[in-house]
């Protein structure tokens, strides 16, 4: 059996089982262990000081060990670290840091990937320092995978899951920073031992591959500091605007309600509740703390299920300029990534359409990135997920290893 079908089946039983199971420069002393893991809303630690202490993004407010039983040879932590909202002010957001015991055998430092995990829901229940702390994340063996090569791994909640407020669901600056500032958070983090200046990688898929996308168009002018290698972006919703108009009545319209509510998060003067008819009003009570992978979350799912906007709506706020401008500002592909991109996208993906997303590596080319594209010929969302996983390993452990890529921008 070659390694390559050895790994993807590999990644085909993780996927399967987690899906099964879950259906410093500031920063203070280390707090213990939790005696039991609490969800967000009922463990102080989520809960910012309020002023933040001072000091810039990627600073470690505070840090635990966590549980997290799903590693083995690996410790972890979770932090809460500074970082940015879209609109560029100061807040903070929780993520996890995990580090393999054993010593690194690869030339020069441990890498470190900032992964970026795919659609949880609103609900602060899903930030994935919580489900991972409960070996409860559909991802986790895609992390394990990393670890299992070596390389550190940082995780970010992004704003609003854990903490306090509301998820800003893909708004891809909001979500971009968070992924880079989490990397800076890993490597400021003293009981880690990870250090500055280590080689940085990138890798997220779907909503990840949203925050992998912007961390990788951000990385430059934002966080130039981190050595960032390599990112691997796959089903990446890159516009939000051609997105929408796929899911409006679909059977996951839902996803493109979870991302009205993030944008009216991260831009309250847009007034979503301006927008909505007695339907609407109840469909977002009821949704504003919902995880996918739960009872509430298939409830939400199967209740919007080819719904339309006109259904949940008085006016469509996808047609008003000052809803237009949000999206077109997190719109990717305006700006040419610094490192060679993986990017990814099943060509039968009934949730991020294939061709926004040919769209995005062409704008990118054309900017002169580096960019290796790979479609999926016989795959929809999941698929596109497991297929991807191999090759973006793959992909970032060559640029870790120095390797040259010419990517097929011209192909």
């Amino acid at each position: 059996m070659s390694t390559r079908v050895r790994r993807v089946l590999r990644t085909v039983l993780a996927s399967c089982a987690g899906l099964a199971v879950s259906a410093a420069a500031l920063q203070g002393p280390a707090d213990a262990a939790p005696a039991e893991v609490k969800p967000p809303a009922q463990d102080p630690f989520y809960t910012p000081p309020s002023p933040l202490p001072a000091g810039g993004p990627g600073d470690v407010i505070r840090s635990r060990p966590s549980p997290y039983p799903s590693f083995g040879d690996a410790k972890a932590w979770q932090v809460l670290y500074r970082s940015e909202s879209a609109k560029g002010d100061p807040i903070a957001v929780s993520g996890t840091v995990v580090v393999p015991t054993k010593p690194w055998k690869g030339p020069g430092k441990r890498p470190l990937v900032s992964y970026t995990v795919g659609t949880r829901g609103l609900g602060d229940a899903c930030a994935p320092s919580y489900t991972l702390a409960l070996g409860l994340d559909y991802e986790e063996l895609f992390i394990a995978d990393a670890l299992s090569r070596g390389w550190s791994v940082a995780v970010t909640d992004m704003e609003g899951l854990g903490t306090p407020g509301q998820h800003t669901y893909e708004v891809g600056r909001s979500q971009g920073k968070a992924v880079l500032d989490v990397a800076r958070a890993a490597e400021r983090l003293g009981d880690a031992g990870i250090g500055t200046g280590g080689p940085v990688g990138l890798w997220g898929y779907s909503q990840g591959g949203t925050s992998a996308g912007w961390a990788a168009q951000l990385a430059q002018s934002y966080a130039p500091e981190l050595q960032v290698k390599g990112a691997a972006a796959g089903g990446v919703p890159a516009d939000l605007l051609a997105v929408a108009k796929n899911l409006d009545t679909g059977p996951f319209a839902a996803l493109m309600y979870m991302a009205a509510v993030g944008y009216d998060a991260a831009y309250p003067e847009l007034n979503l509740d301006g927008y909505l008819n007695d339907a609407g009003r109840k469909l977002l009570k009821s949704s504003q703390d919902v995880c996918l992978l739960s009872f509430d979350g298939v409830s939400t799912l199967f209740g919007t299920a080819f719904k339309k906007i006109g259904d949940f709506t008085t006016r469509n706020p996808l047609d008003q300029p000052d809803w237009q401008a949000r999206l077109a500002e997190n719109k990717l592909g305006g700006t040419a990534p610094s490192m060679p991109v993986f990017q990814s996208q099943a060509v039968f993906d009934e949730i991020i359409p294939l061709q926004q997303a040919d769209a995005l590596h062409k704008d990118w080319c054309a900017k002169g990135a580096n960019i290796t594209w790979k479609t999926y010929a016989f795959a929809e969302h999941l698929l596109g997920a497991l297929w991807a996983e191999p090759d973006s390993a793959t992909f970032l452990a060559d640029r870790f290893a120095g390797k040259p890529v010419q990517g097929n921008c011209s192909a």
